[in-house]
């Protein structure tokens, strides 16, 4: 018995220990932590269960069987955020270069069906090389393996990524099917082929950071939700995140002890619009005074910019923030912040995370860039988001709603539950100068007969009262109650039931 015990810790030693003192000594180098620190500042403290450290590779190919270290590259195992169950993998880059083997992946598979089963979340660490060149199309399977569970857990638990060092090959399209996707800046990336295939196939010269960077995936391709400075700040974010969301889809998400006044109003609500139509304002400033504790979680902030998407809470109950910001593109609904903000409508949808809407939009961007790129079909993936949403929805027009952006952003035609307006809001097909000109375009070259056009116009449609005659707004409110007046119709919404038609599978387009 006692060889055993010893044989144990021998075995636990190595595992722990990873590639060795000098890879980890690397590790540290380049600003990283190792797989095991990362889950020891994600997990509450001395929270984590591991599981199949003892795991090793299968192969005998290339030497292969000369290099057997204990976990295989691949940290494992369940833990508590804030006393809540969590399921993690960590990738471990000392180890074969966090390579993938049909071993490791056999462990991640293992832990996202115990994740599924046990209604969990699961949070992915990368840090890896792509697959293991050595094990050939065992590694190709484990990857399908792994992108198989992805799929069946889309829905059903929540499941992050978080990017903390190379993911490369079949290691992006894990996270890619994933929920939320997080970076570390200057020391991760994410890419399907590295710039040395890139400069072969294309003969493009391009770095790392260049071709799939932080800066890259949040500004310019979407592909990532955000990113942080440091390994320490990324995960404290991801405990944060967490916070807002439940275990699965079979619970509610979780409610709160507030320290904020559910009846606060803010004054200050009231001049946040301004005057001159054409003139913008900050669209978060209204997020924050209307959420509990001004707490805010906001994803994607650098890419489309023109919608702001996140999390906050209500009186203790989480949402979700959806708001078109007047000061990127005037708050347009465009190819990427209809993306964007679809994705986040369906993700709230999933979860049984109520909506809230701020509306301030003139219209779809127009151009040849926007059609070629297929806005229509684009821009139909936010209509049908909304259209499709079971979750409470709240809506609240501050200014412009007009055209069919007005439909899309969560009108009472959607389905929308409780549907408010500011008495500062327009909704109309389009803008007054606009409407003038098609309307009276025989009055065109007299100037002042379309001034007293534009004037009646505005008179007539340039308010909130016409969709209110016709039941479209459920009320005009003040902005300054707007928090409580919200709270209010969130509290009534409580016990709603509604349900789609049967079916296998919607088909939005994509």
């Amino acid at each position: 018995m006692k060889h055993i015990l010893e044989e144990l810790d021998r075995r636990r030693d190595a595992a722990k220990l990873g590639g060795g003192e000098k890879r980890i000594e690397s590790q540290h180098a380049k600003g990283k932590l190792t797989a095991r620190e990362r889950i020891a500042v994600l997990l509450d403290e001395g929270s984590f269960e591991e599981t199949d450290m003892f795991v090793e590779h299968r192969s005998y190919e290339f030497g292969m069987e000369n290099q057997r270290i204990p976990g295989d590259g691949v940290v494992t195992g369940r833990g508590l955020i804030d006393g809540r169950l969590v399921y993690v993998f960590s990738k471990d880059f000392t180890v074969f270069g966090g390579s993938l083997s049909g071993a490791h992946a056999a462990k991640i598979v293992k832990l996202q069906k115990m994740a599924l089963t046990n209604g969990a979340p699961i949070i992915g660490l990368f840090d890896a090389g792509g697959a293991r060149i050595q094990e050939g199309v065992e590694s190709l399977a484990g990857y399908a393996d792994i992108f198989l569970q992805n799929t069946l857990a889309s829905g059903v638990i929540p499941q992050i990524s978080v990017i903390m060092g190379p993911c490369a090959g079949g290691d992006v399209y894990s996270p890619a099917l994933t929920d939320f996707i997080f970076m570390v800046k200057d020391t991760s990336y994410m890419y399907v082929t590295g710039p040395d295939v890139v400069k072969t196939v294309t003969n493009e010269v391009v770095t790392h950071e260049e071709l799939g960077g932080a800066s890259v995936h949040t500004k310019k391709s979407g592909v990532a939700d955000g990113a942080f400075d440091n390994d320490l700040e990324c995960l404290a974010e991801v405990r944060r995140l967490i916070g807002f969301l439940p275990l699965s889809n079979r619970e509610k998400p979780p409610v709160r002890e507030p320290f904020d006044e559910p009846d606060r109003d803010e004054a200050s609500l009231d001049s946040l619009v301004p005057a001159n139509p054409n003139k913008p304002y900050d669209i978060k400033e209204l997020i924050l005074k209307v959420a509990d504790e001004a707490d805010f979680f906001e994803l994607s902030p650098d890419y489309a910019k023109n919608i702001v998407v996140g999390f906050g809470r209500l009186d203790g109950q989480p949402v979700g923030f959806v708001a078109n910001q007047p000061m990127a593109l005037a708050g347009v609904l465009d190819i990427d912040s209809s993306q964007k903000a679809a994705r986040f409508v369906r993700f709230c949808d999933c979860f049984d995370i109520p909506i809230v809407t701020f509306v301030d939009v003139p219209g779809f961007m127009p151009g040849t860039k926007q059609e070629y790129g297929g806005l229509i079909k684009n821009g139909a993936k936010l209509l049908f988001a909304y259209a499709e949403a079971t979750v409470p929805k709240l809506t609240v027009i501050t200014r412009k709603a007009y055209g069919g952006a007005y439909d899309v952003m969560s009108s009472k035609h959607l389905r929308g539950d409780v549907n408010y307006a500011w008495p500062s809001a327009e909704i109309a097909v389009m803008g007054a100068k606009g409407a003038v000109e098609i309307i009276f375009r025989k009055e065109a070259g007299d100037p002042e007969a379309l001034a007293a056009r534009e004037a009646e116009y505005k008179d007539r449609f340039a308010n909130p009262f016409v969709a209110a005659r016709l039941g479209y707004i459920d009320d005009v409110i003040m902005p300054h109650g707007t928090r409580r007046r919200l709270i209010r119709a969130l509290a009534s919404l409580k016990n709603k039931q509604a349900e789609n038609p049967w079916k296998k599978h919607d088909n939005i387009p994509l």
